[in-house]
């Protein structure tokens, strides 16, 4: 018994390895096809799309490489789709789901909904989100966009401030607290 449990854990660590190589090897092809010179971005679609309903870590970066092609290719809403899909499937790890919120925001700043984008960057400003000075910009333009510029000051003068956040977003922080408030 305990032969062939062992026989069928190692038999099954090789399948996934195996398959795990077969992604590799698929997601290197789509992103070749993602090239602008002499890529396809039709074809890199569809096979992006295969290796992102296998599900795994590879799967999670094919939708996220997915959207960005539809994003190229002009098709915001066909990205914002992939994006919300992400975050609405509990397998994709919270951080690449925080990070398809915000890549939707990003793509939709110009065109969405500036209450709705902020909804959707409200849980990503937490002080443990890897995403939060991100999240925080974000808002921060969407209260411009939406004529609360006192609200848009408050947060780039926040992030300014915060010697946590990465130095270049602490100083566009700093320039744009410094315009709104003259």
């Amino acid at each position: 018994v305990v032969v062939l449990g062992t026989a069928g854990s190692v038999a099954w660590q090789r399948y996934q390895q195996h398959r795990e190589a077969q992604l590799a090897e698929q997601y290197g092809a789509a992103i070749a096809l993602t090239d602008p010179g002499t890529g396809d971005l039709a074809k890199a679609d569809a096979a992006l799309a295969n290796i992102a309903d296998a599900g795994g870590g590879y799967g999670a970066l094919a939708s996220l490489e997915r959207a960005a092609v539809k994003a190229k290719a002009g098709d915001i809403d066909g990205a914002a789709k992939i994006y919300d899909a992400m975050v609405a499937d509990s397998t994709t790890p919270a951080a690449l789901r925080d990070l398809a919120k915000l890549l939707k925001v990003m793509r939709l700043v110009d065109s969405g909904d500036p209450a709705a984008l902020t909804s959707d960057l409200a849980p990503l400003m937490a002080p443990e989100n890897p995403w939060r000075f991100t999240a925080t910009e974000l808002t921060a333009i969407l209260a411009l966009k939406s004529g609360d510029q006192k609200h848009a000051t408050e947060l780039f003068t926040q992030l300014a401030d915060d010697q946590a956040a990465p130095s270049s977003l602490r100083a566009r922080a700093a320039e744009m607290a410094a315009a709104l408030k003259s």
